[in-house]
């Protein structure tokens, strides 16, 4: 693909070159997504079977994994598959481990003490994305730090294949995790039942996990809603930019773009290179690499929306990242640490020539579950402390409150809420009585 040179475009034209492609279809995605949430909201289990049906192709007698089906998808894998997901069960574990928030207590002044108490979200829904390749790593990236914080509830949802049966991968996944309550329902309306609930999935507090543009929009619609879920961060079609200058492996920056458009044709793929030299290489490696991927027509409709940069130096790379705050980034540069301060805007980042994405999407311990469409300006990745909440307490003494309680009547006073004021004033009377 011919590359844009950045300081020849204009600001409009930069905007364009940063134009997510999943984004120009949102109006109608959005009408789409409407529709189905009034659907389950109104028909329950039964839309569910419908929806199901039209969507996977495949009729249930039961949403519902069983318990047979827990046990038939640990033998249908082989020791070296259970042993691949434990290791990276337990490198998740320790850095979810090390989020563990402290309780906070302070004295603010004599006889007023302030705390910061955390408990974890009751119920949480947490979907897993399936179709033509089932994300059992998601089931992992949510289920451990769910687990970690020891949350009640634990819901979790993911399209059935075409034999009606979740992958097992995803099952030895949830099981790993504790979770027990799978559900065979995947999408916009797998969304829906876990934000409203139906007779047979329950109603979850917090909904987690990415999915398409669909997933994406039903989980911003059902957070609007008074009586939805909330949400953890806008996670939709997966994207990466790379970084790269003339010191980078052609081979390398082409696998790295190819990880990523292989997820499906709405994801995106970004080359920012400060070597001009590097481009060709790069093209024709992802034409080599393409001849035997088992998913190149995916991969091509992604890199037909994909962008190559010709960035002037490291400066202005950092700013192109910063503007397109992508869910991830790799830095395959000759110095990638010495970049690292000037990206304020990424999902996750990954250094050097010896990270490529595929370690923090499965293994690595980071989570894989982070901001797309450049939310990454404004969110970060899940942790641990999305699967909790925070609630601050606060108590005074007789002495605290005949320190403080003046500088509060005041300051109530000028604010013209006269109650607020009295439920200070009345002890402050019974205080020198």
């Amino acid at each position: 693909m011919p590359p844009l040179v950045w300081k020849k475009l204009s600001p409009a034209q930069r905007r364009a070159a940063l134009q997510r492609p999943a984004q120009a279809a949102r109006p109608q995605i959005a009408a789409a997504v409407s529709r189905l949430v009034a659907e389950v909201r109104r028909d329950g289990d039964q839309a569910l079977r419908r929806l199901t049906a039209k969507f996977d192709g495949v009729q249930l007698a039961s949403l519902r994994v069983s318990e047979a089906e827990f046990a038939a998808a640990e033998r249908a894998l082989s020791a070296a598959d259970r042993a691949a997901l434990r290791t990276a069960y337990r490198n998740l574990r320790r850095f979810h481990a090390a989020q563990t928030a402290k309780p906070v207590r302070v004295a603010t002044m004599p006889g007023l003490v302030c705390e910061k108490l955390s408990r974890p979200i009751a119920r949480v829904g947490l979907y897993v994305p399936g179709g033509s390749a089932p994300l059992f790593s998601t089931a992992l990236m949510l289920g451990v730090p769910s687990q970690l914080a020891d949350c009640p509830v634990r819901v979790l949802c993911t399209p059935p294949g075409k034999d009606g049966r979740v992958s097992p991968w995803i099952l030895f996944a949830a099981q790993l995790c504790g979770i027990r309550d799978v559900f065979k329902v995947g999408g916009a309306q797998a969304v829906a039942a876990l934000a409203f609930g139906t007779a047979t999935i329950p109603k979850c507090d917090k909904l987690f996990g990415p999915g398409n543009a669909f997933v994406t929009e039903a989980k911003q619609q059902v957070s609007a809603t008074a009586d939805g879920a909330a949400i953890d961060l806008p996670a939709g079609p997966s994207e990466v930019m790379v970084i790269a200058d003339a010191s980078a492996d052609p081979v390398f920056v082409a696998a790295d773009l190819l990880s990523q458009a292989e997820h499906g044709p709405d994801s995106q793929v970004v080359l920012v290179s400060l070597s001009r030299a590097l481009l060709p290489r790069v093209s024709a490696a992802v034409e080599q690499q393409l001849a035997d991927l088992p998913r190149a027509a995916i991969a091509r409709r992604a890199l037909a929306q994909s962008r190559f940069i010709l960035a002037a130096n490291a400066a202005e790379a950092a700013a192109i990242a910063n503007a397109y705050a992508p869910e991830h980034l790799i830095l395959q540069l000759a110095q990638p640490r010495a970049l690292l301060p000037q990206i304020a805007a990424a999902g996750s980042v990954f250094v050097g020539p010896w990270t490529p994405e595929s370690l923090g999407d499965y293994a690595s311990g980071t989570n894989h579950v982070l901001p797309t469409y450049g939310w990454a300006r404004a969110y970060s990745g899940l942790g641990l402390a999305d699967f909790s909440r925070t609630m601050t307490v606060q108590e005074a003494t007789p002495r605290g409150l005949a320190k403080l309680g003046p500088v509060v009547e005041r300051l109530a006073t000028a604010e013209g809420l006269a109650a607020h004021q009295r439920a200070v004033s009345v002890r402050l009377r019974r205080l020198s009585s």
